[in-house]
């Protein structure tokens, strides 16, 4: 711990890797939040192996790899969305043909590029404490973007996920609100990759948001508690993975499902004792 602690005063990179996680904690505080109450943990998995497309396409052509990413999470999500609400029997077709080939394309142009020199399990799997400091400032933009958008659209984002046809009978413009909403996941999902990378970009979305529904009372609670759990998870998991020499992305997922797991044993052990009681 003391180690730790040196090293974070001491070296800008383990500065950086702080605070990318209490950054991408926010994003994934808020958004995971919806993604856990509507239930669509399957189509920001969708989403987030897209990605590898993109940025494989960008990288080929000499541009930044997360120039492709935002492009590519954007484009999955309106398609997802558009297939999901027009054709709900297909939906998890078009999620299963765009996640196996746009991650099967960004091999494809990432192993085609010349002068090839990227490690793309470095994609798959991140590397929180490789982050320069750039990075701080894009997440910095894209968090205050989805702050700012779920402010505004707090009441249409929480009718459509809660009971989407009353949302229709009273006005709310329901396919251009869930589209907005796969937008925002996609977004976060190009943060994440900096932190956890693809493979793991599900379980950080997901688990802070539904360790946090055990306890919280109200959706926006919920995302302050999914919030400040995702920041303890990233920190715990730089904390522990330093000493060992452990990847850092992996260990903040397994502290993450631990805490899910202890949580929800806890509260189905306080449910089982409240009805004993009544």
């Amino acid at each position: 711990m003391f180690e730790f602690l040196d090293v974070l005063k001491n070296q800008a990179f383990m500065q950086n890797a702080v605070v990318i996680g209490l950054l991408a904690s926010v994003a994934c505080g808020v958004v995971g939040t919806y993604v856990v109450v509507r239930r669509i943990v399957f189509i920001s998995g969708g989403i987030s192996h897209t990605v590898l497309g993109g940025m494989g396409i960008a990288y080929y052509y000499g541009y930044d790899p997360i120039h492709g990413a935002v492009v590519s999470a954007l484009i999955a999500a309106l398609i997802i969305g558009f297939v999901t609400l027009r054709f709900h029997q297909h939906e998890d077709t078009i999620i299963g043909a765009l996640w196996a080939v746009g991650m099967a394309v960004g091999i494809l142009f990432i192993y085609k590029t010349p002068g090839y020199n990227v490690d793309l399990m470095s994609y798959l799997f991140g590397n929180i404490l490789m982050v320069e400091r750039e990075s701080v400032r894009l997440l910095v933009c894209l968090d205050a973007i989805i702050i700012i958008l779920v402010l505004l659209f707090y009441k249409r984002f929480l009718a459509v996920c809660f009971d989407e046809e009353y949302s229709r009978l009273q006005g709310v413009g329901v396919v251009g609100t869930y589209l907005l909403l796969l937008c925002l996941i996609a977004m976060t999902v190009v943060i994440l990759i900096q932190v956890v990378g693809i493979i793991l970009v599900i379980a950080l979305l997901t688990l802070p948001a539904a360790t946090a529904r055990h306890y919280a009372r109200s959706l926006g609670q919920m995302m302050i508690m999914a919030s400040l759990l995702g920041a303890v998870f990233t920190t715990s998991g730089l904390i522990v993975s330093y000493g060992p020499n452990l990847p850092a992305g992996a260990t903040i997922i397994v502290i993450a499902g631990l805490a899910y797991i202890l949580a929800t044993a806890i509260k189905g052990f306080a449910l089982r004792f409240r009805g004993r009681n009544e």
